[in-house]
């Protein structure tokens, strides 16, 4: 289960040039005490103000309830709340606090060009789970897993170190974490036995030939893999391919694509078989 959420910044910290950490609370007291965090790579949904507008306003009519997708949709683009998902980096329900991590891209999108500007007080409205197991949470390696691979850009970076605080002593993990400064590099507290290896983007080296020359496929680890979409894909078919490991041990998804917004990615989720078939035809 989900539900709207009122919330306002409590603080901001840069962590890195390329890593802004915004920390929200319940704009009203014990506004977060429903909030369930699934931990691991948590996702929910952002809904930012525009930057045109007075303030947030509540993204659908409440009556909508489940309805609430095509309620947004339903809504002039130009006029309706910008809607982006992000991962919880860390709930802290003693403090009623929830930190979210923003990549901050070369061309920053509305997201990241909000949490760069914003200031304590800023409110926004969140979709977020009522229910500790909930469909937001993908990592799910299944029962007797004894190796994990990890892999994503500076985007499953928040992902990444969610699914470590989460794993318990003696899991065995590698993990490959792609970023584009030096500085970015994080310190990700763990109980698990992990090696986690950084690649710097201007040093060389990606994400996919990083994995492929490690040959992690020989361990038939369950794996998790997020970032852009195309080097998702591609680390997907070699793991899957040439590594044959069972695809129902590989979860990956796509946290962006380069040269598109969210807003297209979701018209072409949202579009008929036959117009999305016709599109991939051309392509």
């Amino acid at each position: 289960m989900f539900r709207f959420f009122d919330l306002e910044v409590a603080r901001t910290r840069r962590l890195s040039p390329g890593m802004q950490r915004v920390t929200f609370r319940g704009a009203q007291p014990g506004g977060l005490a429903e909030f369930a965090s699934g931990g691991r790579d948590q996702r929910f949904k952002l809904f930012l103000p525009r930057p045109e507008s007075d303030g947030p306003t509540l993204p659908v009519p409440v009556q909508a309830g489940e309805q609430w997708y095509a309620a947004w949709r339903a809504q002039d683009p130009a006029q309706r709340s910008i809607m982006r998902t992000y991962t919880v980096r860390e709930q802290r329900r003693e403090f009623g606090e929830i930190d979210v991590d923003f990549a901050l891209h070369a061309e920053p999108g509305p997201a990241a060009r909000w949490a760069g500007g914003c200031l304590a007080g800023d409110r926004l409205f969140a979709l977020g789970p009522t229910d500790w197991e909930n469909g937001g949470v993908d990592f799910r390696p299944p029962a007797g897993t004894d190796v994990v691979l990890l892999a994503g850009d500076e985007s499953a970076l928040p992902a990444i170190g969610g699914i470590l605080a989460h794993l318990g002593a003696g899991l065995r993990v590698r993990a490959w974490i792609e970023v584009g400064h030096p500085e970015d590099v994080q310190d990700l507290p763990t109980w698990a036995d992990a090696e986690i290896n950084w690649l710097i983007r201007d040093a060389g080296t990606r994400l996919t030939e990083a994995v492929r020359a490690a040959d992690p496929a020989a361990l038939q680890p369950y794996a998790w893999i997020a970032g852009e979409s195309g080097e998702v894909r591609k680390l997907r078919r070699y793991l899957v391919g040439d590594g044959n490991l069972d695809r129902r041990h590989v979860t990956f998804t796509g946290y962006w694509r380069r040269g598109a917004t969210e807003e297209d990615l979701l018209e072409e989720a949202t579009a008929p078989i036959s117009a999305r078939a016709s599109a991939t035809a051309a392509s």
